[in-house]
């Protein structure tokens, strides 16, 4: 299964994608867009332009299909792109049929304020790999963001984490075998 996570900076796509990427089991595997980019650029040459973003998009693609060969069971996560753009759902729809994966899209948002917030604590501490996350992005990327019109879960992610993620995993899990299996000795159950 490919589980693409979308949403404007700051609407927790990171955070709950980490939280997936635990529940879903051990061959899960998280790429993201954004470490990737700056595993690949580093901070000197990191551009933050579209053709930056779309090449590493497609080597995290190769990537997940690669793993996806390997462990066919397995779930891949993808986490960094906003798929605010009808372009970007289309690459991962693309990726989901060339691999014979279910896709399902879990939509991240959350009120402005409480993006603002999540941005600037980023910013002050550097948790986030891209320096140009901030609220301004944040405006401008809605600003002229177009909808998103196939089957997603739209997740307010301003609720607690583990609600969030107990949310997603009830999605995933609908009519899928694959994630319906017994959590760890120890681990909470949704």
């Amino acid at each position: 299964m490919i589980v693409q996570l979308a949403g404007l900076p700051g609407t927790g796509k990171s955070t709950l994608a980490q939280a997936l990427t635990r529940e879903l089991g051990p061959k899960t595997l998280l790429l993201d867009k954004d470490r990737v980019r700056d595993a690949l650029f580093g901070p000197r040459l990191v551009t933050y332009t579209r053709d930056q973003d779309d090449f590493c998009v497609r080597l995290i693609h190769q990537t997940a299909a690669r793993h996806l060969r390997e462990y066919p069971g397995a779930a891949v996560v993808l986490d960094g792109r906003t798929c605010s753009q009808r372009y970007q759902i289309e690459e991962v729809q693309h990726l989901a049929a060339e691999t014979g994966q279910p896709l399902r899209l879990i939509e991240c948002v959350c009120p402005d304020q409480v993006a603002a917030r999540r941005l600037q604590q980023d910013l002050l501490t550097g948790a986030h790999p891209a320096a140009n996350r901030d609220h301004a992005l944040h405006l401008r990327l809605k600003a002229h963001a177009e909808p998103i019109t196939v089957p997603a879960l739209r997740l307010d992610t301003s609720a607690p984490l583990p609600d969030c993620t107990r949310a997603a995993v009830n999605y995933l899990s609908a009519g899928h075998a694959l994630i319906a299996q017994p959590a760890p000795k120890g681990a909470p159950t949704p």
